[in-house]
């Protein structure tokens, strides 16, 4: 049985920090990625670094359109009402606190359109 060749502590550090990503790709995208290497002068590796970049901003985008919709929905619709023994704000939360809002609500006649 044949040993291959041994490879140095220094390259075995760069395989470990460095993976590698292989996958097949239809050949009109492999002409594509050509292209673009040829074109602009970049690696796959810069290529696909720049789609990562674009990818995270779009991300980024996303979840801040989410928390501000978030944001703005909580503020709308939120119920809170203050601790009758420390004042402390509280939100509405479960089925039965809800429920018995909802009760008072129509007990008293309030809701959007008839709040005084």
């Amino acid at each position: 049985m044949t040993k291959g060749k041994r490879k140095p502590p220094s390259r075995i550090k760069y395989e470990q920090s460095h993976p590698v990503i292989s996958c097949r790709v239809p050949m009109e995208i492999y002409d594509r990625l050509q292209d673009i290497k040829q074109r602009d002068g970049k690696s796959f590796t810069d290529i696909l670094r720049i789609g990562l970049r674009i990818r995270e901003s779009k991300a980024k985008k996303e979840d801040e359109a989410y928390s501000e919709g978030y944001e703005e929905a909580e503020q709308e619709c939120k119920v809170t009402y203050a601790c009758s023994m420390c004042g402390k704000t509280i939100a509405l939360r479960g089925k039965e606190a809800k429920q018995a809002a909802s009760e008072y609500m129509e007990e008293h006649r309030l809701g959007p359109c008839r709040v005084p």
